[in-house]
């Protein structure tokens, strides 16, 4: 059995995050959560204030003999805008802000070099958060594969199927 790695992104809506990372073969599962705030055990309203400080993310737990993490962080970059300050086009606020939340120093240099090298893609900054997690918080169970679950919720439809068509995962 290959040794698993795991990694923390915050890349706007966990929906949309999920719904990437799991198509990527190599990645083993996802999982909607929370990252990055001061409140244990967050609720989803809770992190939806803005007073908690998390930011909606997704843990990916990836076989690293089949996609790298230097890899994960690739995509990461396309499937986001990780120029605009908390917030993936409508969705506004602290939760929706591009995090990388590593779990050893190895995964912290990667990312800092992955960001170094994706600036050059983008004509703005990138402002996407580089930091260590502290505690990821697994979101309730309806967040849980919600675009496999709700193909037709006006969202999924809306925004996270035509993102998937744009990078090549329908």
């Amino acid at each position: 059995m290959p040794e698993l790695e795991k990694a923390i992104f915050g890349a706007g809506c966990f929906w949309c995050v999920e719904a990437v990372f799991e198509r990527l073969p190599g990645v083993q599962s996802v999982v909607a959560g929370y990252a990055g705030g001061t409140k244990a055990k967050p609720t989803y309203e809770e992190v939806c204030s803005g007073e908690t400080g998390h930011a909606e993310v997704a843990q990916i737990t990836f076989d690293p003999s089949k996609i790298t993490y230097e890899k994960l962080l690739e995509w990461f970059w396309h499937a986001h805008d990780p120029t605009t300050l908390n917030r993936q086009g409508s969705d506004v606020g602290t939760q929706y802000r591009s995090a990388i939340f590593y779990h050893d120093e190895k995964q912290k240099e990667k990312a800092e070099k992955s960001r170094s090298e994706a600036q050059k893609d983008f004509t703005d900054k990138i402002v996407t958060e580089i930091q260590p997690l502290m505690e990821f918080f697994e979101a309730e169970n309806y967040h849980q594969d919600y675009f496999k679950n709700n193909p037709n919720a006006p969202y999924c439809a809306f925004i996270i199927k035509p993102k998937l068509k744009k990078l090549k995962l329908d």
